[in-house]
């Protein structure tokens, strides 16, 4: 051991990193929301009309079958395929989907950021309102071309799993990414959560359980509830969450000065 290698112990401790979170964290720019939204509901429009009008038969079936070998009681590849694709499917499902919802809204009221954990709690509850709403009013029944390789029940389009997904996710990223004034962190942030939600999305066509236009309209209808929510929401939410807050750290009228872009 050289002369340098030496610690003396009489020199202080290096002082401890300090981490300073904002009390009230940025927001996205609400006309870049609706602008996003537009075209998500706008495409979920879209698959609507080819649905009823028949013009996703084609699509559906290749959809279905292009997952499937000579056997269509399996995946086609190694079994770490379908596990892989049932690990996904189930971060999609009511249990796990609900659990991270929740886990989100203690961290977010942790951190301080009472008007994001309300937004994001408003965000989910309605969502899943919508979905119910859209899966009674079309009724289409599950596929049958190829055999379920998981239970599952109601109706098919949208699904459901793709939806609510889409909205927990993303919504859930809007949230988490209101940490960061840093326009990179943010798109980051939302996009893997897009990506995430998506390869949810598609874990149900490649199950059997969905056509490829449920899941579509699904992730569209989602993702473009998550960003209406996020701008038509957001004024109430922060209403709601200083109403609750006996020192709010900013008042509700100065939204300007917080850095909000």
């Amino acid at each position: 051991m050289t002369s340098t290698d030496t610690v003396n112990p009489e020199e202080p401790p290096v002082p401890a990193e300090t981490v300073r979170l904002p009390t009230r964290g940025f927001t996205i720019d609400r006309t870049k929301a609706l602008i996003a939204a537009a075209v998500l509901w706008a495409g979920f429009a879209v698959i609507v009309w080819a649905v009823t009008t028949g013009r996703t038969t084609h699509f559906d079936r290749w959809g279905l079958m292009i997952n499937r070998s000579g056997d269509l009681t399996a995946l086609s590849g190694p079994e770490l395929v379908a596990e892989s694709v049932r690990d996904i499917t189930a971060l999609g499902g009511v249990l796990l989907r609900n659990l991270f919802a929740i886990g989100a809204v203690v961290a977010l009221l942790f951190l301080k950021l009472r008007r994001e954990a309300v937004l994001f709690a408003a965000t989910v509850a309605t969502g899943w309102i919508v979905n119910s709403g859209m899966k009674a009013l079309v009724g289409r029944p599950r596929p049958e071309i190829v055999p379920h390789l998981t239970e599952a029940g109601g109706m098919s389009f949208p699904s459901g799993h793709s939806f609510n997904s889409a909205v927990v996710y993303i919504a859930m990223a809007l949230a988490f990414a209101s940490l960061s004034a840093r326009h990179s962190v943010r798109y980051t942030i939302v996009g893997s959560a897009m990506v995430l939600s998506a390869m949810i999305a598609w874990s149900r066509v490649m199950l059997g359980v969905h056509f490829p236009s449920d899941v579509t309209a699904g992730w569209l209808g989602g993702a473009g509830w998550a960003f209406l929510a996020a701008a038509l929401l957001y004024r109430p939410a922060r209403a709601a969450a200083d109403s609750t807050d006996p020192h709010p750290a900013i008042p509700p009228n100065s939204g300007a000065r917080t850095g909000e872009r």
